[in-house]
């Protein structure tokens, strides 16, 4: 899987690393984030979005992406736009 690294929290600890990056072959996003907490993942998991199932499926997961991470989420989806692979 190609990665392009695209970036990490500025303000992350050494344990800690909310990380960007995009898989140039699949044009996809791939986020590193915090677990929510239970009460938010439960939250999350009883929304009802018209035409879908409730829940959150067994191969998803809800993570948290800090909002001052907004910039490289849209580098990313720069980059995902200009790859070649279709």
């Amino acid at each position: 899987m190609p990665l392009k690294f695209v970036g990490i929290d500025p303000a992350t600890e050494k344990d800690k690393s909310p990380t960007v990056w995009v898989d140039q072959e699949t044009r996809e996003l791939v986020l590193q984030g915090w677990k929510p907490a239970p009460e938010l993942a439960a939250e999350c998991a009883a929304f009802n979005v018209p035409g879908h199932a409730k829940g959150i499926p067994d191969d998803e997961a809800v993570i948290r992406i800090p909002a001052r991470m907004a910039h490289m989420i849209r580098e990313a989806c720069d980059v995902v736009e200009r790859t070649d692979v279709r």
